[in-house]
């Protein structure tokens, strides 16, 4: 018969094996999907932004939308998730956006899988901050996808990277190195009224 030390050795292996198991399957998911870069792009070197024109970069201080509806705006934002550990977010909700022109059934229910095991699943390798309601509605719409079936939680992730990511990105250093080189906007100077003198005779003055 085994000692209780034994029983807890033969647990935690078992429980080892189970969670090293559950890897190789994700592993295994994400390569028969053709790995998850289609709906996760992989960490990258900063982008160069020297294309970015500083009265584009501008524009994206006016709306949260105006910034999202740049394709620079976007790559800018990212890079400035990055910074902050949370790109998570923004490659959520460029997922769903393309998870939403999917034509085909087939691949309509092969990227609810893959979004569902980047980003909602309780061990995504990206999990998003979502409520349990919303990540259980999930699992349950996945079973038959339909283009919809993300919204609620990328409106969630949206609501929050507008009140949250965007105002911290306009204060940022990446979005203000953008800006600068913009300059001050010109300002028009008032003329001052001042004193005209006519020369007289001894010193005295005159108005006009």
């Amino acid at each position: 018969m085994l000692s209780e030390d034994e029983l807890l050795a033969c647990r935690m292996k078992e429980t080892h094996l189970r969670n090293k198991d559950k890897k190789s399957r994700l592993s295994l998911l994400l390569a028969k999907s053709g790995s998850h870069e289609n709906v996760s792009p992989e960490k990258k070197p900063p982008a160069k932004t020297n294309h970015i024109a500083p009265d584009v970069a501008l524009r994206w201080g006016d709306s949260f939308e105006e910034l999202l509806s740049h394709s620079g705006g976007v790559e800018v934002f990212t890079q400035f998730l990055r910074t902050q550990f949370s790109e998570e977010n923004i490659e959520f909700w460029l997922a769903c956006e393309d998870f939403k022109t999917t034509e085909s059934a087939t691949k309509l229910q092969s990227k609810a899988k893959q979004i569902h095991v980047i980003f909602i699943d309780k061990e995504a390798p990206k999990e998003i901050n979502i409520d349990y309601s919303t990540k259980a509605t999930i699992e349950k719409n996945i079973l038959k996808p339909t283009r919809s079936c993300f919204d609620a939680a990328q409106n969630k992730i949206y609501s929050l990277m507008k009140r949250d990511c965007y105002p911290r990105f306009l204060t940022s250093d990446t979005y203000l190195a953008l800006t600068k080189r913009a300059g001050p906007p010109t300002m028009t100077r008032r003329r001052s009224r001042s004193f005209v003198f006519n020369e007289r005779p001894e010193g005295t003055a005159a108005w006009l």
